[in-house]
C-alpha cells in the first residue's frame, strides 16, 4: 500500500527518480479506482434502464442522476490524479536516465491528431489535409506510447545518474568497495 500512495505524497515533484514499483503500483491504484467507478456507473445505468422498462420516470431520473454524479466524481478524480501521474512518469523516465520531455512528445502527437480532426471536421467535403494530419498524429502517438511503455518496464540505472541518486539505495561502488 505504501507504494500506491507514495506519488500522492510527492504530488507535484518532477525532480528526482522513482522506482518501477512506485510507478506500477500507482498505475494499479488508478486502474482499480477507475474500474470501480465505471462499474458503479454501469450498475446505476442498468437500474435506470430497469426503471425505464417498468415505466417509472422517477426511478429513471434518479438512476440517471446517480450516473451523472458518479461520472462527475470520475472526472474530478481524473483531474486530481493528472499531476501526480505525470510527475511519477517523469521521475520514472529520470530513473532510466531519460528526460521527462518524452512525455511532451506524446502530448504533441495527440495535439497533431486533434488538430487534424478539427481540420477534417471543418471541411467535410475535402478532409484531405486534416485526415492526413490525424493519421500522422495517431501513428506518432501509438509509436511514442509503446516506446514509453517499454521505458517504464526497463530497470533504472544503477547508482547516481543525471537526475539524482539511486532510489534503491546506495551506489554499487560504495557497496562493493
Amino acid at each position: 500500500m505504501h507504494w500506491m500512495f507514495l506519488p500522492l505524497k510527492r504530488y507535484a515533484e518532477f525532480s528526482g527518480r522513482s522506482r518501477r514499483m512506485e510507478y506500477w503500483m500507482f498505475m494499479l491504484f488508478l486502474f482499480l479506482v477507475y474500474i470501480a467507478m465505471i462499474v458503479l456507473m454501469v450498475v446505476a445505468g442498468g437500474s435506470a434502464l430497469m426503471a425505464g422498462a417498468s415505466n417509472n420516470p422517477g426511478g429513471l431520473m434518479a438512476a440517471g442522476g446517480a450516473v451523472m454524479i458518479i461520472f462527475f466524481l470520475y472526472i474530478l478524480f481524473a483531474l486530481a490524479m493528472f499531476i501526480p501521474a505525470l510527475a511519477v512518469t517523469v521521475r520514472r523516465l529520470h530513473d532510466t536516465n531519460r528526460s521527462g520531455k518524452w512525455v511532451l512528445g506524446l502530448v504533441g502527437a495527440y495535439a497533431v491528431m486533434f488538430i487534424g480532426g478539427v481540420l477534417a471536421a471543418g471541411s467535410p467535403d475535402n478532409p484531405g489535409l486534416g485526415g492526413i494530419l490525424s493519421l500522422i498524429g495517431a501513428i506518432a502517438a501509438i509509436g511514442l506510447a509503446l516506446t514509453l511503455l517499454v521505458f517504464m518496464f526497463l530497470e533504472g540505472t544503477r547508482g547516481p545518474n543525471n537526475y539524482g541518486p539511486d532510489p534503491k539505495g546506495e551506489a554499487l561502488d560504495k557497496v562493493f568497495a
